[in-house]
């Protein structure tokens, strides 16, 4: 890739200092995430009393390591800590990314946006100089120090939420959210002992206004925190949306991973004054100790054009997943395949029961599986209503039961879903032998059809 180093747009140099104030927040709210997720007891839950875990495609490798799962917890913590302080910032970086994207694929049963979120902000990272101000770094190693930066590496976090965010509004333009408030007619009931909100939570009108507002704040307010003047009004919404989110919602960190995220739209002065201010008790974060240098890009070097091809694929990535599921037939939320890392934001509420017959296949012979015996409550749940999980899971009983002595095994399910408060009907065709079917990322087609329509993205 040829990079134009006359050009205006990759010459533009900034302050570094927005770039350590995320740098600062970033690896401080992911350290917390850690401790809290310690703390709650998370880590036995759900890594170590299952005794079978869901894997990603790919990814089947990739599972809980036992006692030192609590190594690799405080790995992922310390590494994050380092990153705030900015202290061996790039080793760090890499350490946390590399621990905490393992976490994320030990088990599917976990997955949330958020989580994707931070793998995907943390790659980026890698490649920025977010040690360049205001680090401990910067502070003991002059020439890693500076006070100026290229523009782009700021814009490149900028365009990361800008992408987040007007994903999750694309996603919100269809008929479920739209013109039947689902599914926050379903949950937002359900808050009706919250003080002050309780009764209105109940009205009608009230889950179709935050349904369209929620829509409407997504699609704009990357663009509203683009521009000074409506910078403010943006952020005061993104402060709002997520604090109401996160007393409406069961949804850990995010809401304010989100709302320190978000501050880098503001002019570089705000967070020069920001870490003076903090200077004053931590001798590292004084902007006096850095020289007014600035870092220069040899566009023409073979490991920067590695970088930026690099970085600008990711990108290319990054819009284009999202629509991955136009490639498949039938309805996205039923059949859910390119559902994920699409950032659709609690779009859905599904609610299965799945029922699985290992039938010895000549003879006839068969039993039901007690679903109990084998998942935790919170994997059954979700297994429940998502193919890849239902598949995965059928392989694994009848793997379970071939090394019980069993012959000729052959596994089916008997499955029904409800979608966004519809009726509940079957999922799975029962007449199919799960055994039989590999997984791949074609269409799968045992699933049965929808026979309804979601209008919309």
């Amino acid at each position: 890739m040829e990079i134009d180093a006359r050009s205006s747009y990759w010459n533009q140099t900034t302050q570094a200092a927005p770039l350590a104030v995320f740098r600062i927040l970033f690896g401080l709210l992911m350290f917390l995430s850690m401790v809290r997720f310690w703390a709650y007891g998370w880590i036995v839950r759900l890594y170590l009393e299952p005794n079978f875990h869901f894997s990603y495609y790919g990814f089947e490798w990739v599972k809980p390591l036992g006692g030192f799962t609590y190594i690799l917890f405080i790995i992922c913590g310390l590494s994050a800590l380092m990153v705030s302080v900015g202290y061996k910032y790039r080793i760090a970086i890499v350490i946390f990314f590399l621990s905490f994207t393992y976490i994320e694929l030990m088990d599917k049963t976990t997955y949330l946006n958020h989580y994707y979120f931070v793998s995907l902000v943390s790659f980026i990272m890698i490649f920025l100089p977010a040690n360049a101000y205001a680090s401990i770094d910067a502070y003991k190693e002059q020439n890693l120090a500076f006070e100026y930066i290229s523009k782009w590496n700021i814009d490149l976090l900028k365009l990361m939420l800008g992408i987040v965010y007007f994903y999750a509004g694309l996603a919100k333009l269809n008929s479920d959210w739209l013109v039947d408030a689902m599914p926050l007619k379903m949950w937002l009931p359900g808050g009706y002992d919250l003080p002050l909100l309780g009764h209105w939570l109940q009205q009608t009108w009230v889950h179709y206004t935050l349904s369209w507002v929620g829509a409407l704040y997504d699609l704009t307010v990357p663009f509203l925190l683009l521009f000074s003047a409506t910078r403010w009004f943006g952020y005061f919404m993104v402060v709002v949306f997520h604090v109401l989110t996160s007393i409406l919602f069961p949804i850990g960190m995010f809401p304010y991973l989100m709302i320190a995220c978000t501050l880098i739209f503001f002019p570089s002065k705000w967070h020069v004054d920001a870490l003076s201010k903090l200077g004053q008790y931590t001798t590292w974060m004084q902007p006096g100790v850095y020289t007014g240098r600035t870092l220069n890009i040899d566009y023409n070097s073979f490991w920067q054009r590695a970088r930026l091809t690099l970085i600008i694929v990711f990108f290319a990535l990054q819009f284009a997943i999202p629509f991955r599921y136009l490639l498949y037939p039938g309805e996205l939320f039923w059949t859910e395949e390119g559902f994920r890392f699409s950032w659709r934001v609690m779009l859905m509420e599904k609610a299965g029961i799945a029922d699985f017959r290992i039938v010895d296949g000549k003879t006839g012979r068969r039993f039901y599986v007690d679903n109990r015996d084998f998942l935790t409550p919170f994997q059954e749940k979700q297994m429940s209503f998502q193919p890849d999980f239902i598949l995965e899971y059928a392989h694994f009983l009848g793997h379970h039961f071939e090394s019980q002595g069993h012959e000729n095994v052959e596994v089916y399910v008997d499955s029904f879903v409800a979608l966004n408060g519809r009726s509940s009907r079957p999922f799975v065709d029962p007449e199919v032998d799960l055994m039989k079917v590999k997984e791949s990322f074609k269409h799968k087609q045992w699933i049965l059809p929808f026979e309804d329509e979601i209008k919309g993205l």
